[in-house]
């Protein structure tokens, strides 16, 4: 599936520290983005689509808080969100949209794929 979005760039969303934020249909950012992370925010707003959107965000937001109680470390919580894992893991590939299964970021659920240093 390939989602239709409109990147919307501006000084204000997404928070300091961070490249870009989706809510879906909407990609917002403080510069024009490389394919690369581009790709990372369409794999985002598919998974937003196949949610519903609204769940979407309780599910990341929980998820976000039990990691972080697990690993004590905002960063590597974060990274191992399932939704994360499966945008940075395949954001290198230009036809995993076009590819990609609903609700692929499930497999990702028991997986820790980013270990901070």
């Amino acid at each position: 599936m390939r989602v239709k979005v409109k990147v919307i760039i501006n000084k204000i969303i997404p928070f300091k520290g961070f490249t870009a934020a989706t809510i879906w249909p909407f990609i917002f950012c403080m510069r024009a983005l490389h394919d690369m992370e581009l790709n990372h925010e369409i794999i985002h707003c598919e998974q937003q689509c196949e949610m519903l959107i609204l769940p979407f965000f309780v599910w990341y937001g929980v998820e976000w808080m039990i990691r972080l109680i697990f690993y004590r470390n905002f960063y590597e919580a974060y990274r191992n969100i399932s939704f994360e894992q499966e945008a940075y893991l395949n954001q290198h590939s230009a036809w995993y949209s076009t590819d990609r299964r609903h609700f692929s970021w499930v497999k990702y659920l028991n997986r820790k794929t980013f270990r901070k240093i």
